[in-house]
């Protein structure tokens, strides 16, 4: 079952909870050097649902911003009581004052539904995935536009197609 919409998830305390109102735009796996120190990880998962998409309940997230990779601005949301990063808003293919925020899918209650049709930032792979990246749809950096790896979600037969 792909992530779809009425499913849940939240922070490791359950201080900010979430339900998605409709299914992602796309979930991919991200290997930039942000996303591989934020998850202590080779890369982190995210998916891209709309604002108006999803419902956040329960305390408010504290803000910090950065920079990206491409050298955007984003916004990265966490929960100010446990620390898990929520979502980041801003940077790389998401033009300024995007309706879309990229999701930490590993949020998600049920993570057991999360298969991420392409890899971003594969430039900056730790060596040891280069089996995975020569099977999978892979972006040295980011897709050229948001559009790209919107159709390559629906193309692959992402939930946003259901």
């Amino acid at each position: 079952m792909p992530v779809a919409s009425g499913q849940e998830g939240g922070c490791q305390c359950g201080a900010i909870r979430y339900r998605l109102l409709r299914a992602p735009a796309a979930l991919y796996a991200c290997h930039c050097r942000d996303c591989q120190k934020q998850s202590s990880s080779a890369f982190g998962l995210s998916m891209w649902v709309e604002r108006d998409a999803i419902e956040f309940t329960g305390t408010e997230p504290r803000i910090f911003r950065t920079r990206g990779g491409s050298g955007a601005e984003k916004l990265c949301a966490f929960c100010g009581e446990c620390g898990t990063r929520l979502y980041h808003a801003g940077g790389g293919t998401r033009a300024e004052g995007s309706t879309t925020l990229s999701m930490k899918a590993g949020t998600l209650d049920d993570t057991s539904v999360i298969e991420p049709t392409c890899h971003l930032w594969t430039s900056r792979a730790q060596p040891w995935l280069a089996p995975v990246l020569e099977r999978d749809f892979c972006f040295e950096r980011e897709p050229d536009s948001e559009e790209t790896l919107r159709a390559q979600w629906r193309d692959a037969g992402g939930a946003g197609t259901r």
